[in-house]
């Protein structure tokens, strides 16, 4: 079974489509990258997740139960952190974890040790005494996160975890959720490439309320292109055969779509760059090695994320589809 599923999920704001029918599942122990440009339905497709929002039409179920069934229970098995942090400020850290835990249900003794834990957690052991109100951004959103973790979740979900961040509070927030990850399931709405790319284990992309691309990101890049992207580089003077030959060879090894000889910064040398439906870095060794020839080169190109999330969000919105500063605000 899978941690979520989700299945012709409709969301509507009067005649407003916020969430157009879209369809996914998360695996367990997946850490899993919503990802779009602000107003594409990441956030409604989140507060339907846990509760907050019904859907208009379709299926959305954690841990297989329905949300709109038992809305309780499905609340009961995530942990869920708004791009606000909850967080009330005039308590102090400990007090506001032991509410949480209160509201959650915990008994007194596993309260005090639930707090203890999310705290050694989220690196607030020494802040516990501590007004929230006091604390920089940084360690709120950290409190926000130890909240979502208290009742011990299997399943956690976060919209734009490290909105509003610094740098070095990003990062800190970042192998949080990867160390988080490594027990959980994970989806974490955002519009941060990079965040995607240093925490998560697959991405969907959503635009206009519609998917647009769902995989790895190296699966997305390499679809975008048609495929994986190698070049090889042979020494100066180390082709004894003409490049056309050792062009041939090149497209005959199974799997390469397309190859085609490049300019090369390095003079008098062969470049060639092959469009493959998988890694074909060790047969193209072996060719040098065959053919006598000396590698100087030989690397996989790595797809520029920004430029894939630009090419799949431009223009492959849902007709109609409104302007982020058009969007009602829970739209997200």
């Amino acid at each position: 079974m899978a941690a979520i599923e989700v299945r012709d999920l409709v969301r509507t704001y009067g005649s407003f489509v916020a969430v157009d029918r879209i369809s996914f599942s998360v695996k367990r122990g997946e850490i899993v990258g919503f990802l779009g440009p602000n107003g594409a339905g990441k956030t409604t497709t989140m507060k339907v997740l846990t509760g907050f929002l019904a859907p208009s039409t379709g299926y959305a179920a954690i841990d297989g139960i329905d949300v709109l069934d038992d809305p309780i229970a499905v609340r009961s098995r995530i942990g869920y952190l708004p791009e606000s942090a909850p967080v009330y400020r005039d308590m102090r850290v400990v007090d506001y974890l032991d509410f949480v835990a209160r509201v959650r249900g915990l008994a007194r003794a596993e309260r005090a040790a639930a707090v203890r834990r999310v705290a050694a957690q989220c690196g607030l052991s020494e802040r516990m005494g501590q007004g929230i109100a006091s604390l920089s951004k940084g360690f709120r959103q950290r409190v926000g996160l130890a909240q979502a973790l208290v009742h011990s979740p299997d399943i956690l979900i976060m919209d734009e975890p490290t909105s509003g961040l610094d740098p070095n509070q990003i990062v800190e927030i970042r192998n949080l959720i990867r160390e988080i990850g490594r027990h959980k399931t994970v989806v974490l709405s955002t519009h941060i490439l990079s965040e995607v790319q240093a925490t998560c284990d697959r991405v969907i992309i959503i635009n206009g309320g519609q998917i647009v691309a769902d995989g790895t990101t190296e699966d997305i890049m390499a679809r975008q292109r048609g495929g994986q992207l190698v070049q090889a580089v042979y020494a100066p003077g180390s082709v004894k055969l003409p490049a056309p030959v050792i062009l041939e060879a090149v497209q005959a090894i199974p799997g390469v779509q397309r190859a085609t000889l490049v300019q090369v910064a390095e003079p008098d040398a062969a470049g060639f760059q092959v469009i493959s439906e998988r890694d074909v870095r060790a047969e193209l060794f072996q060719l040098a090695a065959d053919r006598g020839l000396h590698m100087l080169e030989l690397h996989r190109e790595s797809s520029s994320l920004e430029e894939v999330f630009q090419r799949v969000t431009t223009g492959l919105g849902a007709p109609g589809a409104l302007q982020a500063e058009d969007l009602p605000t829970e739209a997200g």
